[in-house]
């Protein structure tokens, strides 16, 4: 609900209907969108009357068949009646005057959420931008399906469905909770599936577009892009398994290996080089790949390898140092929207899940891990202060965790993001402390020395205050992002008393005041992930010539958060870390890179990154 009244009162504050005001790469051409006004609904009252009266009728429609649908299984119930129905039938017996506000609704509807489809790709098509570059996409944390392909007996019911992304994860998690979860969660001790239990990434297009029915993540990108020409024989997903570590990747699914030799066929067929697309994880897990593929006894593609076949990398909404809210999910289970989920989705996790139930299933997904914040208090701040401390905060944003109780062990004093990594493994198990500490590193590499030498030590290889860019002077680097979305920076937690709980500490959700909304601190970002983490790197982290030799060229370009107040996903103007793969602007700056106008584009920076960056506590050497 805070939610709701938070993008309430943005809407409130919008006062213009006009397209997205966003700076474009071409000024003199504007992308045409659906005007709010349009979308508004008629104040008739006899209308309104008539869709609540709509809206009921449905509700029990649909409440019958959701009732079917968890009743599949019982065999007390005979749905065979059910066989020959389907809407059509169902709209038959309706009277004609609910039937036409129906349609109606749906025509309202419709225009909300399929805002500009193919728009901004005919639109850019008549400013002559074609497919050029071959365009491979690696998708953002838990936005790619996940489907069953285990034959064991337990098993068999689920063969090929998915367990993670559809309607099949939330019937298993209702009607099978324990089953559901021996699927999804990894080996402890491995960090690979558990005897018995298979489960594998989606592939294809498939994997990415939609995460359940009518909720899209990639589907609006896929769609301008096919407007200019590309299609499967030069646009490809590079799905992954986001459960696993990094290096486990290569290790159970060879993944590195065959997004290697996917960009070497497409360099080769094309004669061009390609173009990366990667949001939120994807950008680290792209990272970390350009690490990889040139390594000794890796990828063994040497220093040129990346100037040889990738042209640009479209970095979207890149948590490269990380997100907050990444380690109360695995700390003590809080969702909030931690997962990037649908509210859907959210609501069956926490309704069917304990705190420490989710907090278990999280830390059994190690690759949700490598997003807990890089850089420690350097980046971040301390008790005295963070860089992107506002000046009408009464409190600093660099006590990360803080408590208002301090009578337990638990919780006499406040942490740092420094302090908050050891204190998460002193509360979570010994095998989760293992994976996390192999696999993943969170420090700074203040000389060029030490930064040559991470190069061979494969935990450096997400984290890029500790890593360099590859050495490609031609590659080019552009940074979208979202930004002016109230965004999880710090907390207030307590000692958890509950007997029936299993967990140490939990969010002091009973304390509010001025930014702090139930015991989290709101500061800057997108939403999901914060500024500092989406824009440090881009806007001077990689100017420095330790973490960039080559020279490689960025271009940041910042998109406010303009959400439609009509629009179930934002709208044609948001800046939300999922929805802004939707906006309008964002398609339109990925057709023209992809095109080979991405020279055209024009740093886009309105918010204080610049500001903050000038703050981190991460210095040039003399």
């Amino acid at each position: 609900m805070n939610f709701l009244r938070r993008r309430g009162r943005a809407a409130v504050d919008e006062t213009s209907d006009s397209a997205d005001t966003t700076p474009n790469p071409d000024e003199t051409n504007e992308l045409r969108v659906i005007h709010a006004k349009s979308l508004k609904p008629p104040k008739n009252g006899k209308n309104s009357k008539r869709r609540n009266f709509w809206i009921f009728g449905l509700g029990g429609v649909f409440g019958l068949l959701l009732a079917g649908f968890f009743a599949g299984s019982n065999d007390m119930i005979d749905l065979s009646g059910f066989e020959g129905m389907n809407l059509e039938s169902i709209f038959d017996v309706l009277p004609a005057g609910l039937v036409k506000d129906a349609q109606q609704m749906q025509k309202h509807e419709r225009d909300a959420v399929n805002y500009d489809s193919f728009a901004v790709g005919l639109h850019a098509r008549s400013q002559g931008v074609h497919a050029l570059h071959p365009v491979i996409m690696i998708p953002g944390v838990i936005s790619t399906g996940l489907e069953s392909w285990g034959t064991e007996e337990s098993s068999r019911q689920y063969f090929r469905k998915r367990l993670w992304g559809s309607w099949t994860m939330m019937r298993a998690l209702v009607m099978d909770k324990a089953l559901w979860k021996k699927h999804i969660m990894l080996d402890k001790n491995t960090g690979m599936d558990p005897p018995g239990i298979k489960l594998r990434a989606a592939q294809g297009f498939d994997a990415t577009d939609f995460f359940i029915t009518g909720y899209w993540i990639w589907n609006k990108i896929l769609e301008n892009l096919a407007t200019i020409g590309y299609d499967p024989t030069n646009a490809f997903t590079a799905a992954y398994d986001w459960r696993m570590s990094y290096m486990n990747y290569e290790k159970r699914d060879q993944y590195f290996t065959r997004l290697k030799a996917h960009i070497e066929v497409a360099v080769k067929v094309s004669n061009r080089k390609v173009v990366l697309l990667s949001h939120s994880m994807g950008s680290q897990v792209l990272y970390y790949f350009f690490h990889w593929v040139e390594a000794k006894g890796y990828g063994n593609g040497g220093s040129s390898w990346v100037d040889e076949h990738v042209d640009s990398w479209i970095n979207i909404s890149g948590c490269m140092l990380g997100a907050m809210k990444g380690l109360p999910a695995v700390l003590s289970g809080e969702m909030k929207d931690t997962a990037q989920l649908n509210a859907f989705a959210v609501y069956g996790l926490e309704k069917f899940l304990s705190r420490h139930e989710r907090a278990v299933l999280f830390r059994a997904m190690p690759g949700i891990s490598s997003m807990l914040p890089m850089g420690g208090n350097a980046v971040w701040g301390d008790a005295d202060g963070a860089p992107d401390d506002r000046p009408t905060q009464n409190i600093t944003f660099g006590n990360f965790i803080r408590f208002r109780d301090s009578n337990s062990s638990l919780t006499n004093a406040n942490l740092t993001v420094e302090d908050s990594l050891p204190y998460l493994f002193r509360n979570s198990e010994d095998w989760y402390k293992s994976i996390v500490q192999s696999s993943y590193s969170h420090g700074v590499a203040h000389t060029a020395k030490v930064v040559e030498d991470n190069q061979g030590i494969p935990a450096k290889w997400i984290n890029p205050l500790e890593t360099r860019l590859p050495y490609a002077p031609n590659l080019k680097i552009y940074c979208f992002y979202g930004v002016g979305k109230e965004t999880e920076r710090a907390y207030y937690y307590k000692e958890d008393t509950d007997p029936l709980s299993k967990t140490n500490v939990t969010i002091d959700t009973g304390y509010s005041n001025g930014i702090t909304d139930r015991g989290v601190v709101m500061g800057e970002g997108d939403g999901t992930v914060n500024l500092l983490s989406t824009g440090y790197m881009c806007a001077k982290g990689w100017k420095m010539k330790r973490y960039n030799p080559a020279g490689v060229q960025i271009k940041t370009f910042e998109m406010p958060h303009e959400p439609d107040r009509f629009s179930p996903r934002g709208g044609p103007n948001t800046g939300d870390h999922v929805d802004i793969l939707g906006r309008s602007s964002l398609n339109d700056l990925i057709l023209r890179v992809a095109g080979g106008r991405g020279e055209l584009i024009e740093e886009n920076v309105v918010s204080n990154i610049l500001e903050y960056a000038e703050k981190v506590k991460i210095y040039d050497e003399e």
